[in-house]
């Protein structure tokens, strides 16, 4: 499975962006999940948003209220609407994904089979 992030750039504190994860290669056959994590290139990562095939989701407490995960079933594609920026959201997010339909473990980078090189956000105040 091969993972491709796009839709991050630059914003002022307030605004707002949408990242967008496409799955290709040989994607999954039954159960997964997917998730937004960010973090710096070698450092760990944080959870920011994870959802599996249920449509359950799950949120790390800096994007409750904020953000929005959500996927397309038909192209397993994955998405996260971040409204309300801030500097401290400045990070790479990076998509991942799993061929399990995760629970609890959903915001967990463990369990995570598969991730993208990552898209750069920066917030400026």
């Amino acid at each position: 499975v091969k993972l491709e992030e796009s839709g991050g750039g630059s914003v002022h504190s307030g605004g707002s962006l949408r990242l967008s994860c496409v799955s290709s290669g040989d994607t999954y056959s039954g159960g997964y999940s997917m998730a937004w994590f960010r973090g710096a290139p070698g450092k760990e990562r944080e959870g920011v948003a994870a959802i599996n095939t249920d449509d359950r989701t799950a949120y790390g407490y800096s994007a409750k209220g904020r953000f929005t995960i959500s996927r397309d079933k038909d192209t397993m594609s994955l998405y996260l609407q971040m409204d309300n920026l801030r500097p401290e959201d400045s990070a790479t997010y990076y998509c991942a994904s799993v061929d399990l339909t995760l629970e609890g473990g959903l915001l967990q980078a463990d369990w995570y089979r598969h991730w993208g090189q990552g898209t750069q956000v920066t917030v400026s105040s």
